[in-house]
């Protein structure tokens, strides 16, 4: 299967359950209490990160979701705490502050990569479920997806009516469930369930047959439309109502804390199919930044760019609109993989066959074609006002959809110079009767070792002789 990545700002979700205030406290052992067979930890840095529910939300963000996020805390400095994280991040929080009760937060004590102990403090929260249920009525028109996190702390006490609300909306309903009594969760949209979850309520599955047999009846017993089983270090189980199962091979090569992991796998579904991504492909991405983020330390997230450069990394994707961070990780990465990456630049205005020969004929030179586009302010300057005739967003599009060109990357400059000389390409390319000391970047190229190729436009084709046809 072939990934894209799709524009997750496209999407709007809603999160709603156990928020949370996830503290760390790093530091050094080096001897052992003298009170007590413990060890002594020296602490040299603190930090405090969104944790649950808030955790989803963050991984939304990440992405560049536009997310809302519901949920009940205390009113004290560690709902301010959470809330002053949240909100620099474009998480729009609408909290349930209920008096005398504390913010669930956890503290975790690490050294030397190691959580050595957890301090919890929390009482149940069912107390303003009522009042969450209510905003949740207010606020799902304006979503496509809502994730219901339950950790199990009481936010989720009317989640057969929240489900309802949101079905009642035409809204996907995905959920990260707690506990043996999945029956709570009916008609839900789609459960993501780990495996020792999932054989609580299932049984214990010894073969992948057993598994897929077992969640195939949860999907018709509990009126699902899907069920996404993860499975650690064996992946993914995606079951679909009509489709055939879907077993997914784990993409971690390294784990240093699966602590978040489940967050990152709903935030990431529900961001994909917040797009318009069928649901196989979504549990792929999803899969793939679970295995990204169980390599970070701590409540993580991931980025697109990373899932970019992820895809990159498996030869499975990774191409089409990328920014300049991101196409300099994969061009990193394709030196790394002894590819020849080939560099041109132009205007693109209204795309035409001479165009597509040239850029097939840059392709053959290596193994992967950057075409960097000028934005629009730039090619008025070097056209004119009526320039150009495509906006910047649509000619890249159109370039990106090419099979010869793998990144399409914009530059706000005249030249492209200061562009090339960062990426430094194997082989830059340019179209017309150049030498090559006149084109931009070439200088640097070539004493990068790359080499500086003038390609010939197809006679007969010329964006500006298509424009004057459509003037007359």
């Amino acid at each position: 299967m072939t990934l894209t990545i799709p524009d997750f700002s496209d999407g709007q979700v809603l999160v709603a359950g156990d928020v949370m205030l996830d503290r760390y406290l790093f530091g050094g052992t080096s001897r052992i209490s003298p009170e007590a067979p413990v060890p002594v930890v020296h602490i040299q840095d603190e930090d405090a990160r969104p944790g649950g529910a808030a955790n989803v939300a963050v991984n939304l963000s990440s992405l560049g979701v536009r997310t809302q996020l519901l949920g009940v805390v205390g009113d004290d400095d560690d709902a301010n705490c959470l809330e002053g994280l949240l909100q620099p991040r474009g998480i729009k929080c609408d909290f349930v502050r209920v008096p005398g009760q504390p913010t669930i937060t956890k503290t975790r004590v690490q050294s030397r990569g190691q959580q050595l102990i957890r301090l919890d403090r929390e009482e149940r929260l069912a107390a303003g479920s009522e009042r969450l249920l209510e905003s949740l009525s207010k606020k799902v028109a304006d979503s496509r997806v809502v994730i219901l996190s339950d950790y199990g702390k009481g936010t989720l006490a009317d989640v057969q009516q929240m489900i309802a609300v949101c079905r009642a909306a035409g809204c996907a309903v995905m959920i990260d469930p707690k506990g043996s009594d999945f029956e709570r969760y009916r008609g839900a949209t789609l459960l993501t369930p780990n495996q020792s979850e999932f054989e609580v309520v299932a049984g214990r599955c010894e073969t992948d047959e057993q598994l897929i047999e077992r969640a195939t009846a949860m999907v018709d017993d509990l009126d699902l439309e899907a069920l996404l089983v993860t499975r650690s270090e064996k992946g993914m189980l995606l079951i679909e109502r009509g489709e055939e199962p879907f077993l997914l091979s784990t993409q971690a090569r390294e784990v240093f804390d699966v602590t978040g992991a489940g967050d990152t796998v709903i935030a990431t579904l529900a961001a994909a199919v917040a797009a318009g991504t069928a649901l196989s492909s979504a549990a792929s991405l999803a899969n793939l930044a679970a295995g990204l983020v169980v390599r970070k330390i701590g409540v993580a997230s991931v980025t697109r760019s990373e899932l970019q450069v992820a895809l990159h990394q498996r030869g499975q994707g990774g191409r089409g609109l990328v920014t300049e961070a991101e196409l300099s990780s994969m061009v990193s990465e394709s030196r790394q993989r002894n590819e020849r990456v080939v560099m041109t630049n132009g205007c693109f205005d209204v795309l035409h066959a001479g165009h597509v020969a040239y850029l097939e004929e840059a392709k053959a030179l290596g193994d992967r074609l950057i075409v960097a586009v000028n934005d629009d302010d730039s090619v008025r300057r070097l056209k004119g006002e009526s320039r150009p005739i495509n906006a910047l967003p649509d000619r890249m599009a159109v370039l990106a959809g090419l099979a010869a060109v793998d990144w399409v990357v914009p530059f706000s400059e005249d030249t492209p110079a200061r562009l090339i000389s960062a990426i430094k390409p194997q082989v830059l390319v340019k179209g017309g009767d150049y030498t090559a000391s006149e084109i931009a970047g070439a200088k640097d190229v070539l004493a990068a070792g790359g080499e500086v190729r003038v390609l010939s436009f197809r006679d007969g084709h010329s964006s500006s002789r298509i424009i004057q046809r459509l003037e007359d």
